[in-house]
């Protein structure tokens, strides 16, 4: 019997020491095959939908747009169900560099800034010991203090003969480096130089953001034949949405809003139309008119995206010259999804799914099951608290996403989330898109449309011919208040709304439990907003 005992506490013992190293595997700050600290490449986009890249199996799949970075999931991991919390540009990138949602960022909008000491992310990696730098789009406005190195494109951006803004003598913003050519190659130049022009003594964390495919979708000439020839797929519904799409609060009552809500590829939308914007002739019949606005909009895109994809592949590739390839953790994303035309909707904020589903793929060296994908349940509070994870150092309490690093390794963390919160504070600036929040899990999408500006007076801006171009005077202007339900396994493309369907009933009981959950949890609520809380409280159980 003794002997029996002994032996159980052996097999235990091996048992729990494979384990804890199968566990620990990702987690290793060095290579296991050369002892050096393993880097970091943070590739992000403007924009790119995860539909249109190629291993997302959209309806571009054909096309064959990505090439490189199918390749590069085919070498890695990609993730499924990957979810930006607020989908524009400024607020996207703050979650991502702090790991807070909008409200404890402070970042709710286009305006927001986040300041050196709260640049959290690249601010723990250089306390680590790693030589941090960005390259490419910013978009926070203040300096990114927290690196080591940063040239960064002002503001938005242009396309074309860039000026990017870069340390120096004077104060920031004033120090500025001048570039001709396309900001796609320009980026990707800069970066390549940082990569081989830096000391080796430490492992590196380069941010690389391209400005691509952000809207008006100026590519390089040298993809003007990309796809002349080809008719690009349609959404389903691009000529019309059906009647059960939507709601009063993104339709009005008797569709009264239909041309005031959400800007459009056909001629719609009554101040903003995608193909007047690219020239299409407007006094073509309706169908026509929309048919040769998608196909010059979607292959504008695709041109930018293919720019993106082949200095992808130039970076890559100069990681492999320099030795760095097989030491250096890749990441791709997008600061968050885009509406291509789906619902006859053009840009993002939506929380509708094209516009809030972020690409993720991951190559790590340490990934034995390569060629893999994951379907679990993450948002883009969670990139810092991963990046921090799997390099070793410590995710602070402070931070409100989580890691997954075990995902990669085939594990789910415990007590993962259930659905992912997002908010969009915007209400019908740029693009008429109303105000609203919601919960998104595997199976359902419940959003509620409060319509309403979170300022006492709308934006700020002076300029009266700007304002009425881009439809900031829209956002004094409430929309009926409303609520969405979608059944994402019997509806993913989001075509029914079963919000006042009776069997969904105790489904939208369970899913409004845990969006008022979360919305505590998370700092999400409108108690600094009391006009916004008397909206939310009166049609909360309509």
């Amino acid at each position: 019997m003794k002997n029996v005992y002994v032996f159980v506490y052996i097999l235990c013992f091996l048992i729990m020491t494979l384990s804890c190293s199968q566990e620990s595997n990702i987690n290793k700050v060095q290579n296991s095959d050369n002892n050096k600290k393993l880097n970091v490449l943070y590739i992000m986009t403007d924009d790119h939908a995860a539909h249109a890249v190629g291993s997302y199996n959209g309806r571009f799949s054909s096309l064959n747009p990505t090439p490189t970075l199918d390749k590069l999931a085919s070498e890695g991991m990609a993730f499924d169900n990957v979810f930006v919390t607020n989908s524009i540009c400024t607020p996207s990138r703050a979650s991502i560099l702090t790991g807070q949602y909008s409200q404890s960022n402070g970042v709710l909008d286009l305006r927001g800034s986040i300041t050196t000491e709260n640049q959290h992310l690249p601010r723990l990696m250089k306390n680590a010991g790693y030589e941090t730098a960005i390259i490419g789009k910013w978009h926070l406005k203040v300096e990114p203090g927290a690196f080591d190195y940063y040239e960064v494109l002002e503001l938005q951006g242009k396309y074309f003969d860039p000026v990017f803004r870069v340390q120096g003598q004077k104060p920031w913003p004033q120090n500025e480096k001048h570039y001709k050519g396309h900001s796609s190659d320009i980026v990707t130049n800069l970066s390549i130089e940082w990569l081989k022009q830096r000391s080796n003594d430490q492992p590196f964390f380069l941010m690389h953001q391209y400005k691509a495919p952000h809207d008006m979708f100026e590519y390089a000439p040298r993809y003007e034949d990309y796809l002349a020839a080809e008719f690009v797929p349609e959404p389903t519904d691009l000529y019309g949405v059906k009647q059960t799409f939507g709601s009063v609060g993104t339709r009005g009552n008797d569709d009264e809003l239909l041309k005031d809500i959400g800007t459009s590829v056909s001629k719609r939308h009554n101040r903003r139309s995608v193909g007047i914007d690219l020239g299409v002739d407007p006094s073509l019949p309706e169908e026509e008119f929309t048919k040769q606005a998608y196909q010059r909009y979607i292959k504008a895109y695709l041109r930018c995206v293919k720019g993106v994809d082949d200095n992808v592949a130039r970076l890559l590739q100069t990681l492999k010259d320099i030795g760095e390839y097989d030491n250096t953790i890749i990441i791709y994303t997008s600061d968050q999804g885009m509406m291509l035309g789906e619902h006859d909707f053009q840009d993002k904020r939506w929380m509708y799914e094209e516009s809030i589903r972020m690409p993720f793929i991951v190559k790590h060296p340490n990934i034995e099951a390569v060629g893999t994908r994951s379907d679990i349940l993450i948002n883009n509070t969670d990139f810092a608290p991963f990046i921090l994870d799997l390099v070793g150092i410590e995710v602070p309490s402070f931070m409100q996403g989580r890691s997954f690093a075990p995902v990669l390794e085939g594990k789910t963390p415990d007590n993962w989330r259930t659905g992912s919160y997002y908010r969009y504070w915007t209400h019908r600036a740029y693009h008429d898109v109303p105000a609203h929040f919601g919960l998104r899990t595997k199976d359902y999408k419940l959003i509620f449309f409060y319509g309403a500006n979170f300022m006492e007076k709308p934006f700020p801006f002076y300029d009266i011919e700007w304002v009425d171009k881009t439809g900031l005077h829209n956002s004094a202007i409430n929309t009926p208040a409303a609520w969405e339900l979608y059944d994402l396994k019997t509806d993913p493309t989001e075509q029914i709304n079963v919000y006042d369907d009776p069997k969904y009933k105790e489904v939208i009981i369970k899913l409004k439990q845990e969006l008022k959950r979360q919305r505590i949890q998370y700092n999400e609520t409108d108690k600094n907003y009391p006009h916004l809380q008397k909206i939310i409280d009166k049609h909360w159980d309509t």
